[in-house]
């Protein structure tokens, strides 16, 4: 893609992401993702109905009369959008590839949280860690983390999905929110994902593509992987060679869901082509829901 196209498209989607964040996704994104904490503001003097527990009982002495300290939701938090871009990602039935769709899913994201305020901050990765932009505030920011998601050409094909963690561990030292995004075809990273998810507010976000549960009919056809590059050629008039490769993907997906749940990763699972904005939402508003249940 030259850099006229990637202008263009950054400029697209930045419009189209701003107008879905202003319109419905930043005020489920806040309510959603609270801040550190509070931090002292001012002191003020009492009035009828304050809590007696907020009184600052210095400033009351001097003064006099009671004054009571006064804070604010420290609302500031760290969004780490941690990409995986690996050959996998490249493939797509419909009008987008799976990374395509996670870039999109990632601007909404990084511009949720810029209209909050908050700072974003990306990694991209395949077999090894191709891209890490840090954190910060901004519109402009935010356009670069967007046009790294674009443009960055990849030097891996395959998927480290524990190497990618563990960078993260080691670089992002303070809570943060992190939304990894992956079709998660890869193992080993079980033990990894739990301690990251220990440390941060870990969401995964899966991508898949509808072929690939769904083999067309179109008698001999060569299958090549796309991060081993090896080739199998399959009947796929056949029943059976059809039921197999649905049962084979929905198996893998099953086993990669489990991986998530056991380490208490939050899952969103989401499908090319489909209404990834309402979805996005329809996750916001329901852990916001669980959020206001558990702090009753």
């Amino acid at each position: 893609m030259n850099p006229r196209d990637v202008l263009k498209r950054v400029r697209r989607l930045e419009i189209r992401t701003r107008r879905l964040v202003d319109e419905s996704l930043a005020g489920s994104y806040h309510s959603v993702f609270k801040g550190r904490g509070v931090e002292f503001a001012e002191v003020r003097e009492y009035e009828p109905g304050d809590d007696v527990r907020t009184i600052d009982w210095n400033v009351s002495a001097k003064m006099g009369h009671p004054f009571v300290k006064k804070f604010t939701e420290e609302r500031e938090l760290t969004v780490m959008l941690v990409v995986d871009a690996s050959a996998s990602l490249r493939f797509g039935s419909v009008a987008s590839t799976k990374l395509e769709t996670a870039a999109e899913i990632a601007a909404l994201l990084a511009f949720s949280a810029i209209r909050n305020n908050d700072r974003v901050g990306l990694l991209l990765f395949t077999d090894r860690v191709e891209r890490f932009v840090p954190p910060r505030k901004g519109r402009q920011h935010g356009l670069r983390v967007l046009r790294e998601l674009l443009a960055f050409e990849t030097v891996g094909k395959g998927t480290d999905l524990r190497g990618a963690l563990e960078v993260l561990r080691r670089v992002v030292t303070k809570r943060a929110v992190v939304f990894l995004i992956s079709d998660f075809q890869a193992d080993g990273y079980e033990k990894t994902l739990r301690v990251v998810n220990l440390k941060h507010d870990l969401v995964a976000i899966a991508i898949s593509d509808p072929r690939e549960g769904s083999l067309p009919r179109a008698g001999l056809v060569a299958i090549r992987d796309s991060e081993t590059g090896r080739p199998t050629v399959v009947d796929s008039g056949h029943h059976g060679v059809r039921r197999l490769f649905a049962e084979r993907f929905e198996r893998e997906r099953a086993l990669s869901r489990a991986t998530l749940q056991r380490s208490g990763t939050e899952i969103l699972e989401l499908s090319t082509g489909a209404n990834y904005d309402r979805e996005l939402l329809v996750f916001f508003r329901e852990r916001a829901r669980q959020t206001a249940r558990a702090g009753a």
